[in-house]
């Protein structure tokens, strides 16, 4: 059966098409910096937004017009949607999908019967893989929506909620593997506080932490190769998120032992949420090599909470793409559409209207990144901007030659330090719009 039967399979067209069913700038085989852009991008659809969402907000219930739906919860509805999500893939022609296990599958009375639901719906996924060549990207576990997790689940105050929430991430993890997932992914949705008059912080980090170390020890014991990824976020659903941003989450890590364990999956709109740009998370866990993933959403600046759009400014995807280059590429992780369409946006063609803009926008700002690194004039800039650090006293300080008493010798005989030439901001944004046309 015939889920889009309208829809075509989306193609390359190039960038003088009108046609808003194919691809203008997204050419999966063509060679940007030697790669395949596909290899580059490693476009994913996210299984809730895209296959489960109903176009809720916080102030009305969902309005999307899903004619494959029967608006039940059931076994046989989680089949159904999986060979909607492989037809939708592969129309639109992308090589990953990425889900939570209560997305693909109900719960069921007990965890026992939970987890036989999920094995159900896995060996149809795997039969959807197989079929199509789509891969799984991640897996990951839902465990922030049932209410046994309002008060947490790695941090819950109820010892019996943190072994629940183990023992769902251990067959989210076995079923991962199975599907042949190239990361997991740890999203602490309610592992945060809201209040510190009924919380003992210390106590629920380190409990964190021990949830986080048994998750390595089962990654081991059952031989998963991929990396282990956590999506830092500020805010929402907790006031203080454990996991705030990739600085904070860092720290984290490496207080107990696990940063060499795990990466980071970015995300825009938790970006913003925790007042940075895309750019300066990107490139801060870049610089540290804990640049894993990355979710490719943006937010509205005009509203206050995760919006999780889909990606259209160049501007945007244009720096995230220079970060990907310059770290060598993103691979096992990818670029996963952790976004939704709008309330207003209820019918099946809006999905694909959705993802065609996204994937068209990464391949522009693919395109982009590459041209302005070809050309070099930023990465010269900075050079010359460092270059007191490259011979001489600043070459001294890098190496750990010099120390204090040598630097005010040093200083005592220059007598001044005179501030460096201009940072030139505005030349460098007139050079980036450059690139824009």
């Amino acid at each position: 059966m015939a889920y889009f039967p309208d829809i075509p399979r989306i193609e390359y067209e190039g960038p003088e098409s009108k046609n808003p069913l194919a691809f203008r700038h997204y050419n999966p085989e063509e060679v940007v910096e030697g790669k395949p852009m596909k290899e580059h991008l490693r476009f994913a659809v996210c299984y809730w937004h895209t296959f489960r969402g109903t176009g809720s907000d916080p102030f009305g219930p969902g309005c999307a017009v899903r004619p494959w739906e029967d608006g039940s919860d059931s076994l046989e509805m989680a089949l159904k949607r999986v060979d909607v999500a492989f037809e939708f893939m592969e129309k639109l022609g992308v090589p990953f999908y990425c889900f939570h296990d209560r997305d693909v599958a109900p719960e069921g009375a007990n965890l026992a019967e939970t987890n036989r639901n999920l094995d159900v719906v896995v060996r149809r996924l795997k039969e959807q893989q197989q079929r199509t060549g789509i891969r799984l990207l991640w897996g990951t576990a839902n465990l922030f929506s049932n209410k046994r997790y309002v008060h947490g689940a790695a941090t819950s105050c109820n010892a019996d909620v943190f072994a629940y929430a183990a023992a769902q991430v251990k067959k989210a993890m076995e079923v991962t593997l199975e599907l042949g997932g190239a990361n997991y992914l740890f999203w602490g949705g309610r592992e945060g506080y809201v209040t510190w008059m009924n919380t003992d912080l210390k106590r629920e980090l380190d409990h964190y932490a021990r949830f986080l170390h048994m998750a390595v020890e089962y990654k081991k014991k059952i031989g998963f190769s991929g990396p282990l990824l956590i999506e830092p976020k500020p805010h929402e659903p907790t006031s203080h998120q454990y996991d705030f941003d990739c600085a904070h989450a860092l720290a984290f890590l490496r207080g107990y032992g696990l940063e060499k364990e795990f990466r980071f999956n970015v995300e825009t709109n938790h970006a913003t949420l925790a007042r940075h740009t895309m750019v300066h998370e990107l490139l801060y866990a870049s610089v540290h090599g804990m640049l894993g993933s990355i979710d490719a959403n943006r937010g509205d600046l005009l509203l206050g909470w995760d919006t999780d759009q889909f990606p259209t400014d160049l501007y945007l995807t244009t720096q995230i793409m220079l970060v990907v280059l310059q770290q060598g590429g993103l691979a096992p992780g990818g670029l996963n559409f952790d976004a939704k369409v709008r309330r207003e946006s209820f019918e099946p063609v809006d999905l694909f209207h959705a993802h065609i803009g996204a994937m068209d926008a990464f391949a522009q700002g693919l395109k982009i990144a590459a041209a302005i690194r070809r050309e070099g004039l930023l990465e010269k800039f900075l050079r010359e901007r460092y270059a007191s650090w490259d011979s001489g006293i600043g070459a001294e300080i890098e190496s750990g030659r010099a120390n204090f008493e040598s630097l005010e010798a040093y200083m005592l005989q220059k007598g001044e330090a005179a501030p460096n030439a201009s940072g030139r901001q505005e030349y460098l944004e007139n050079i980036l719009n450059r690139y824009f046309r």
